[in-house]
């Protein structure tokens, strides 16, 4: 395998903490107005290109339209700047228009020469030395050397550290996706050493919460979901892969095995049970159970699917554009398309359409049936037991055959638990052809084999590339695309960290994505990731423990005035939480969170008649009435079609199609949410129940005892106040209307300790429900 030799220089003219403010950068300022205002008809796209002119490569721009060095005797100059408005540039009917800050940008360009840089996203990336700003003192790693010789640069200073009550509580959110208890935050008050902060990161690192967290974001890029998505949107069995992605998070399992693991671990030599779980991955995609199904159709549909999801999720890309066309913004082709789906085509699809059902769950063979591997572990372990005891020299007596039925019993008990899980069977590939337009119908495109992108290189094996030859290109950084994907990579972890990532276009590392504000600092992560064998914690802790993350997230009016979208990473940033987090965070405060690790997916709580739409077969959505109705929003049960109210208006995805950035919207009906759903006001109960099972009758202590829980301080003056008066109104309401005392103890799972005041309890309820909903409590500041 190798890239093509021109892929292997160093990236040039990138936009640089030191590039002069009058330079022009053809891939920071001049690519992204081309792509967007011209390619569309003079790129990549050999089918609908105008006029033969391709300004996208700088030998036909400048065979043509560009004379260096001398704008006014450049026809693109002239165009663009033309006083009929049917002979300017970009045409009327395109529905783009020039600013005159881009035409001023162009003109500055031809002036220097219009010189082009090859596309930064496809050069492979390299290290470069840190620049050494003036202030030796402020940095604490290598990545703070980059952002504070960038500000220093623009007359700039860092942001002051966050106070120790946030820091801990961003470390806690970030790394676990759950708030910290008092404890914790008071020890780390307290702690003074100079290693207090890497000590909390490492135990956060080695917490199970770890791998609950990140599977959050990882579930979401491989549109991970209970149910097939199109059609009836049935149930389908795929729980055990989301446990697998878990303990791959907690194990720190390298990340180009656990690349290799999915995309091929049917294909591994010696297969494993782990392996065929994780295989999984090529059968998350959406599927029709529909009788009427066209088989041909829907593998068109299933390989189309499937070169989005893995272009999306490894590279960064818009392959999708392909299917029916060549890229008009990127050097992907319509042949690149088909190849890369061809890596796909000997997956067992045909026992899906024979076999398919309606049933919930639906059957998608191919199918095992699987424990989890704690599950296998207590299982290997029993049975060990057994065997000692049964290899004893002396008869047992009666203390040890009561041990063996125990043993045997519990060892029954554990298999009951094995789920069904769809993998991933290699079969004889089907023949893959490039469709023309995408039209399914149409045989007259040329075969392809299984093959990587064109333009990046090409696999010398001999013989017919399969995943797993995808799955090793995908991560060799020497001979493959490893340098790339760590660079994608490299970035989603800076954007979970900071709020954003150095290039803000986590899925599109393209003509139409943003050129990174500080290329140097991500071309170092990403180098760091491939030296590092790719150690996901590793990154992760490199990058809390900077004192770029450090930072204070306020935004003081003249930083807003400057770095409006804190691309400079002056401070850090502050965002409400995502849906499953909001959700684990109440359940948290309440006491109510229940940490049981893997297993079914679990239903909570959700409007009653809500899939009364949902057909083939008709259903009826019935919640779990057990200690499940607490677990962590991992374990949700995702129906695509019909999302839980409340993560749909926390802004959760469907996970129809790989998200790399979730939305993070303000509206009232995730207000109303988190007001009225059934599991924010169970939350409220008996959170209302702590307080006042706490040894004080003074309002204001429980108040404090109540925010040191919810946001992990005491309330202050106004917070006092205004808490006081509600609570007097809520007094007044619950003395006169006893039925509603009796009417919030009647409803809900959660029971409130019989020994407590029911009309206290409800008078707090209403506190409570104030308190959850307080922006601090639903920010990572």
């Amino acid at each position: 395998m190798r890239l093509f030799p021109c892929f292997l220089t160093v990236a040039i003219g990138l936009p640089t903490a030191g590039l002069p403010a009058d330079e022009v950068s053809y891939n920071r300022d001049i690519r992204p107005i081309l792509s967007d205002k011209c390619f569309h008809c003079h790129g990549p796209d050999a089918t609908h290109r105008e006029a033969d002119l391709r300004l996208d490569t700088e030998a036909s721009a400048k065979a043509s339209v560009i004379v260096a060095h001398q704008p006014d005797r450049s026809e693109l100059n002239a165009r663009i700047t033309h006083a009929d408005p049917h002979q300017r540039m970009p045409p009327l009917d395109s529905g783009k228009v020039l600013s005159a800050a881009e035409i001023s940008l162009l003109r500055r360009w031809i002036s220097a020469g219009a010189p082009y840089e090859r596309p930064w996203a496809y050069v492979r990336p390299r290290r470069t030395d840190p620049p050494q700003p003036a202030d030796k003192t402020w940095p604490v790693n290598w990545i703070d050397h980059f952002v504070l010789a960038r500000l220093e640069q623009q007359g700039m200073t860092p942001s002051p550290d966050a106070d120790p009550v946030t820091l801990i509580r961003r470390l806690y959110f970030d790394l676990t996706g759950l708030p910290p208890d008092p404890n914790a935050v008071d020890d780390f008050i307290q702690d003074k050493s100079s290693g207090a902060i890497e000590t909390v990161v490492n135990r956060l690192l080695e917490s199970e919460r770890f791998g609950e967290r990140m599977a959050m974001y990882w579930l979401d890029l491989v549109r991970f979901a209970d149910t097939v998505g199109y059609h009836g949107d049935q149930d389908h069995s795929i729980s055990p892969y989301r446990d697998y992605v878990i303990d791959a998070f907690n194990d720190n399992m390298p990340f180009d095995r656990f690349t290799r693991e999915q995309l091929a671990g049917d294909l591994l030599p010696n297969s494993l049970i782990d392996h065929k779980i994780a295989s999984a991955y090529n059968r998350l995609l959406q599927t029709s159970h529909e009788g009427g199904v066209q088989p041909r159709e829907y593998l068109a549909i299933y390989a189309a699917d499937r070169v989005r999801n893995l272009s999306a999720v490894w590279m960064g890309a818009t392959m999708g554009c392909c299917q029916c066309h060549d890229h008009k913004y990127d050097p992907y082709t319509s042949r690149d398309f088909y190849s890369m789906a061809a890596f796909f085509a000997d997956i067992d699809e045909l026992q899906h359409f024979t076999n398919a059902s309606n049933t919930l769950p639906t059957k998608r063979p191919p199918e095992i049936q699987v424990l989890t591997r704690r599950e296998r572990e207590q299982i290997a372990a029993l049975d060990r037991k057994l065997r000692n005891l049964a290899n004893a020299s002396v008869s047992l007596g009666t203390n040890e055959q009561n041990q063996l039925v125990a043993m045997k019993r519990q060892r029954d008990e554990i298999r009951k638990n094995a789920r069904a899980t769809m993998i991933t069977v290699s079969i004889t590939p089907r023949t893959m052809r490039v469709l023309p337009r995408g039209n399914w119908l149409d045989d007259s495109g040329p075969i392809v084999e299984p093959a990587v992108p064109e333009f990046l290189g090409r696999l010398d094996l001999g013989r017919r590339a399969t995943r797993l030859d995808l799955a090793q290109w995908l991560t060799d950084a020497h001979n493959g695309a490893g340098g790339l994907t760590a660079r994608v990579f490299a970035n989603r972890f800076w954007y979970l960290l900071l709020g954003s990532g150095i290039s803000r276009d986590l899925d599109d590392f393209g003509g139409q994505g943003e050129p990174p504000y500080y290329p140097h600092l991500l071309d170092n992560l990403a180098v760091e990731f491939v030296n590092s064998r790719w150690d996901v914690k590793h990154m992760m802790r490199l990058i809390v423990m900077s004192r770029t993350y450090r930072q204070s997230s306020l935004e003081p009016a003249e930083l807003r005035r400057r770095d409006p979208y804190n691309r400079l990473y002056a401070r850090q940033s502050r965002f409400r939480l995502p849906a499953e987090m909001v959700r684990d965070n109440a359940l948290s405060i309440s006491g109510l969170l229940v940490l049981d690790y893997g297993g079914a997916s679990v239903k909570p709580w959700q409007p009653f008649g809500y899939y009364q739409h949902l057909n083939f077969p008709k259903r009826v959505y019935t919640p779990h009435r057990d200690q499940r109705q607490w677990r962590r929003g991992v374990y949700v049960h995702w129906q695509r079609q019909f999302l839980h109210p409340m993560l749909k208006s926390l802004d959760a995805p469907t996970r129809e199609e790989c998200t790399a950035q979730r939305p993070r919207s303000n509206s009232p009906t995730a207000a109303l949410t988190l007001l009225n759903d059934p599991t924010f006001v169970e939350a409220a109960r008996m959170l209302a129940a702590r307080i006042v099972a706490k040894d004080s009758d003074d309002s204001r202590e429980r108040l404090d005892f109540a925010f040191h829980l919810a946001v992990s301080r005491p309330a202050d003056k106004f917070e006092h106040e205004t808490l006081m008066q509600l609570l007097e109104t809520a007094r007044g309401h619950y003395r006169s209307n006893p039925e509603a005392v009796a009417e919030l103890f009647n409803v809900g799972l959660a029971r409130v300790p019989e020994h407590l005041n029911r009309l206290e309890v409800a008078i707090w309820t209403t506190v409570a429900r104030a308190i959850l909903n307080l922006n601090e409590v639903i920010t990572r500041n």
